[in-house]
Formats: structure tokens, sequence, C-alpha cells
């Protein structure tokens, strides 16, 4: 296997733990992922008890199955937010159809678009929350300050060029939201099943 191929140490030492039971790593995995957890389910789902629902079962999942993940497939984060926002999915699915045949209005196109858009979002929420600190800071002061590159330039101390450059690929790598596929997954991960 070729080193840039190895998974992140601490992935690899989460997974054994968990597999082997303990409760501690349980405790660490929950610290560090329920707000991205939690905060991709709520996008999904826009509820918060659902939210909620979906935190807990993503952590019973993964203290149940630890052996699910293989971290040759890719990063522990990008399996729990792939994992998270099919559970998502699946309950906006569930919940929507039931609402549907209850009421009747609406139709299961409208609901596959609504699934779609939650999806987008969620995904979008995801690269920025995972981008470097420098290209969020830029597109940060570019969206919700309204700020154009010179004054970001001037923001941050850099160069007009710098940010433009990490203007041009945070919103690239924004771009990639609409494409297929869960959170951070890369195509073909299949490490959230």
């Amino acid at each position: 296997m070729a080193k840039k191929d190895v998974p992140p140490r601490w992935d690899r030492k989460m997974q054994q733990r968990l597999a082997r039971g303990e409760a501690a790593a349980l405790g660490e995995l929950y610290d560090r992922f329920a707000s991205l957890v939690h905060g991709l389910a709520h996008r999904v789902l826009g509820d918060e008890r659902a939210a909620d629902g979906i935190t807990r079962e993503v952590f019973i999942h993964v203290w149940e199955h630890p052996d699910a993940y293989d971290p040759k497939q890719g990063p522990l984060r990008t399996w729990v937010a792939t994992l998270t926002h099919r559970l998502a999915v699946q309950r906006l699915r569930t919940t929507e159809t039931a609402a549907l045949a209850l009421e009747g209005s609406g139709t299961l196109e409208e609901l596959e678009h609504k699934v779609r858009r939650a999806s987008v979002a969620a995904r979008a929420d995801y690269i920025v929350q995972s981008m470097p600190v420098p290209l969020r800071s830029a597109l940060e002061r570019a969206y919700f300050q309204r700020r154009d590159y010179r004054q970001t330039a001037t923001d941050l101390g850099i160069t007009e060029d710098e940010a433009r450059r990490r203007l041009r690929l945070g919103l690239q790598l924004l771009s990639t939201a609409h494409d297929s596929g869960a959170p951070g997954a890369p195509p073909g991960h299949g490490g959230a099943v």
C-alpha cells in the first residue's frame, strides 16, 4: 500500500477501539463528530427533534457495527457523514411519503425534488465545514459580509491574487455539492452501508 493510501492513524485506531467495544472510544467519536452529524441531519430534515433522532441512530449504528467502516475506503469523518446523510434521507423519504399518502397533496416527483434539494444543501454545508480555514474565511467574507475580492484581501491581509485564488478554489469545491452522492463522499465510496 502506498504511503498516500494509508488511512489516518486516528481513524484506524478509533475503528479498532470501537471493534473492541471501548465505550470511551464512542465518547471520543461523539465529541468529535456529534455537531457534524446533527448539523447534516438537521439540514436534510429541517427539524430539531428528527435531527436528534438521526444523531442517536448514527452513533448506535457505529457502536453496533464498527467493522462496517473500512479505513481503506476513506476518512472516518466522511464515512460518518455519509451514514448520516443516508439515514436522514431515508427518514425524509419515509415521513414525506407518509404525509403524501395521508394528505393526498403533492407528487412523488415533488418529494424527490425536495430530497435532492435537501441533499445538495447538506453536501454544501459539509464541504464548507471541511474546507481549510483560509478558503472558508475568504468565502464567508464574500458571501455573508458581501465583500469583493479586494475587500477580502484587505480583511485577511493577503494579496488580491491570493484572495481571488482562495475564492475561486472555494467556489470550485462548493460546485461539487450538486454531484450525486452523500456529503463528502468520493465517487464510489462504499463505506456507509
